[in-house]
């Protein structure tokens, strides 16, 4: 299967130039033979939104969003906006299409609220975390700060997931000759829970600036046995491209058979007792 990285600079707040910018890159992607075709967080929006995050949210049904689900005929797209639900909550999300319709949307659990960062004022926290089919296998969807949290990809991993497409905002700090402050992190830890759950990772980051922050790119894909595919230049626009092969998944979980040992039960009891402890001391406080 061939899988494309679309690290690329969206416009803040501008949803027509950013749709006209996706079906710029999904032609690229055609041209280059790519079968599934992965943008980065909010990718029809831009990130720093505030106040804007009003005006930009959208319907699934809305417009802009039928357009790209309709230009999945002949290639998955996988990309980020801005969710008006029915009952007019916003969510960060990610949509995954195929064949014009829509397969799955993960909304973003994890939302940062700390430095930089101010999610949590905008936009309301997903509640679900699942895999689910594609016609190249099971895959699951975390968003950026989603895969800060170690039990995110330990959850898709143990259901089912083969592959993680991670859409991310990831901003450049402390920028030297060699490496992004933070890059050098994600990087560590993409290729670790890669090696542990036995799956393919593809990490979409943006480039570009807004309101002062910069986003470095260094979109990566890693392998099973965590070993780096594919990683795209820092800081500039790039379709990345890879051929990958998910019989990878099958070979490293008969090497390395952390998932088939791991003990469900034991886990289960212990977050039980553990999430009972911590109310009880709630009551108490």
């Amino acid at each position: 299967m061939r899988v494309g990285l679309a690290q690329f600079r969206p416009t803040l707040g501008d949803l027509q130039r950013n749709l006209d910018l996706h079906l710029d890159w999904i032609e690229k992607a055609k041209q280059n033979q790519v079968e599934l075709l992965l943008f980065p967080e909010l990718s029809l929006t831009g990130y720093s939104l505030l106040d804007l995050t009003y005006d930009v949210g959208r319907s699934v049904y809305s417009e802009e969003i039928s357009k790209l689900v309709a230009r999945s005929e002949s290639l998955d797209i996988v990309f980020g906006f801005v969710e008006l639900s029915e009952d007019h909550v916003l969510y960060n999300s990610t949509l995954y299409a195929s064949k014009g319709k829509i397969v799955h949307i993960h909304r973003k659990v994890y939302l940062p609220t700390y430095g930089m960062f101010d999610e949590g004022r905008y936009f309301g926290r997903g509640e679900v975390l699942r895999s689910f089919p594609t016609q190249f296998g099971q895959m699951g969807i975390l968003i950026c700060e989603d895969m800060w949290h170690s039990s995110t990809p330990y959850l898709l991993a143990q259901d089912g997931a083969q592959m993680i497409l991670v859409p991310s905002n990831s901003p450049a700090r402390s920028l030297d000759q060699n490496e992004v402050g933070s890059q050098s992190f994600w990087y560590a830890n993409l290729e670790n829970q890669a090696a542990l759950g036995g799956l393919f990772i593809l990490f979409c980051n943006r480039v570009g600036t807004e309101d002062g922050v910069s986003f470095y790119g260094g979109s990566a894909i890693v392998n099973p046995y965590g070993d780096e595919v594919a990683r795209a230049n820092r800081l500039e626009e790039q379709l990345l491209c890879a051929d990958i092969d998910l019989d990878e998944v099958r070979r490293s979980r008969f090497e390395t058979p952390l998932l088939r040992d791991e003990n469900l039960d034991l886990t289960i009891r212990e977050l039980t007792r553990i999430r009972q402890r911590r109310l009880e001391q709630k009551r108490w406080t």
